[in-house]
């Protein structure tokens, strides 16, 4: 069973079992596969720069959580604004995840800070696609979602997808505390408050 993350002598540690372990890699490879810009036939300074001249909002509406419009009043500069940042946000949020992953060979985790970037954005980024499927929009849909605890009583998909999300938000969770903490016992370390 996975032990929260805590922050300690050896930095943020947490523990997965293998079928834990095995979702967690699941779900980050296929929120890679959906970032995943296809095959590259554009200009190669226009990939060098991060330029996307094709860029245009997604349609599945997982995705465009990922990657939401930038203004909600301006659709002209919000695809601007896509064009210029697009490949780098996909490409950024891909490495984030596939970090993550590699560091589920060991039962035991230890991360240090970049580690422990890669897994919070890992985990948010798994958390809105989730939160999209099952239609998650206000504090009561979250509350509902929330109230599906029992792993033998998931009978259908969306069930299922809510103690998913509610595993991976427990996760998110306990991480967020454990980075908070070594925030703090360094800020104290050092003199800061």
């Amino acid at each position: 069973m996975a032990e929260p993350f805590t922050y300690g002598r050896r930095g943020i540690t947490g523990r997965l079992e293998e079928p834990e372990r095995e979702l967690l890699r699941g779900l980050f490879n296929d929120v890679v596969g959906m970032l995943d810009l296809g095959p590259a036939d554009e200009d190669p300074l226009e990939a060098l720069v991060g330029f996307s001249p094709n860029a245009s909002e997604p349609e599945d509406p997982a995705l465009a959580r990922l990657l939401p419009n930038a203004f909600t009043d301006d659709a002209a500069a919000s695809l601007d604004f896509r064009r210029l940042t697009e490949r780098s946000l996909r490409e950024g949020k891909a490495g984030a995840l596939r970090a993550a992953s590699l560091s589920l060979e060991s039962v035991h985790l230890v991360l240090d800070d970049a580690a422990a970037r890669h897994w919070s954005t890992a985990l948010n980024d798994v958390r809105l696609v989730l939160a999209e499927r099952l239609g998650i929009r206000s504090e009561e849909d979250a509350e509902k979602v929330h109230g599906i605890t029992d792993w033998s009583e998931a009978e259908d998909v969306d069930a299922y997808l809510a103690l998913v999300y509610n595993f991976v938000t427990w996760l998110q969770t306990t991480l967020l505390e454990a980075m908070l903490d070594a925030h703090r016992t360094r800020s104290h370390g050092s003199g800061h408050e």
